[in-house]
């Protein structure tokens, strides 16, 4: 089976386009592909992502676990695991794994969603 040959149809609306425009469009076409992936990327995280983003911080996976599995079952997800870490050693003048152990032990979570109210922000 032999593709009819349309290339030359299909291009002619590019050939009157100088090397600067079809430069100019294809980087506009790319922006246009890519922008919905970065869109998600800023807006949708998942329990895998930020127990990725916890590890690379430096808490085992269990640990990992454990914050992640907190931070969903306090609504703060959203935020960033990760986020919500370095917020907590801002606020408890701890370094990173200390608050994050310190976290994980807490049982009154009233106070770190204090530090996220005023709706939704971005990791």
């Amino acid at each position: 089976m032999k593709r009819p040959d349309d290339y030359k149809a299909r291009a002619a609306h590019l050939n009157a386009l100088s090397d600067k425009q079809l430069h100019e469009r294809f980087w506009q076409l790319a922006k246009q592909l890519t922008d919905p992936l970065l869109h998600m990327g800023w807006e949708y995280t998942s329990p895998s992502i930020e127990r990725s983003v916890l590890l690379r911080m430096g808490f085992s996976s269990l640990e990992a676990k454990a914050l992640v599995d907190a931070c969903l079952e306090h609504g703060l997800l959203g935020h960033g695991a990760g986020h919500v870490v370095f917020k907590a050693s801002k606020a408890w003048k701890a370094d990173i794994r200390e608050a994050g152990l310190k976290l994980i032990a807490l049982e009154n979570w009233d106070e770190v969603k204090t530090w996220f109210k005023g709706g939704q922000q971005h990791v």
